[in-house]
């Protein structure tokens, strides 16, 4: 697994599933605030004048030549909460994402965010 910090290594590479389907590109990691391990990664999908950022877990997710492998299905990932490419995940939207993929949430002790963009 790569280091949020590499992550200008890996961002514009496809990311598939594990069928090595192409789902999208990778445009951004967020990292569990807890840890400042990476958590989730946003891929860009949608047609050229329609494109959002879908969250997709880092868990079980591969590296490869030229793109990352992660453990959904490509249809999964295109049903996944999203935002706008310019946007950012609200806090109060966090626990959608984790709802998604059957993930526990827990926000931090003071109930600040779990999740931030590098």
């Amino acid at each position: 697994m790569f280091e949020a910090s590499d992550i200008r290594e890996w961002r514009g590479h496809d990311v598939v599933d594990t069928a090595g389907h192409k789902i999208g590109v990778l445009e951004s990691v967020y990292v569990d605030t807890a840890t400042d391990q990476p958590f989730f990664a946003t891929v860009t999908l949608g047609l050229p004048t329609r494109r959002r950022l879908a969250f997709v877990p880092l868990t079980g997710a591969t590296v490869g030549p030229n793109y990352l492998k992660v453990a959904h299905s490509k249809d999964a990932v295109k049903k996944a909460p999203s935002i706008d490419t310019d946007g950012e995940l609200p806090a109060a939207d966090e626990p959608e994402v984790f709802a998604h993929y059957d993930l526990p949430y827990t926000p931090g002790a003071g109930g600040e965010r779990r999740l931030g963009r590098r």
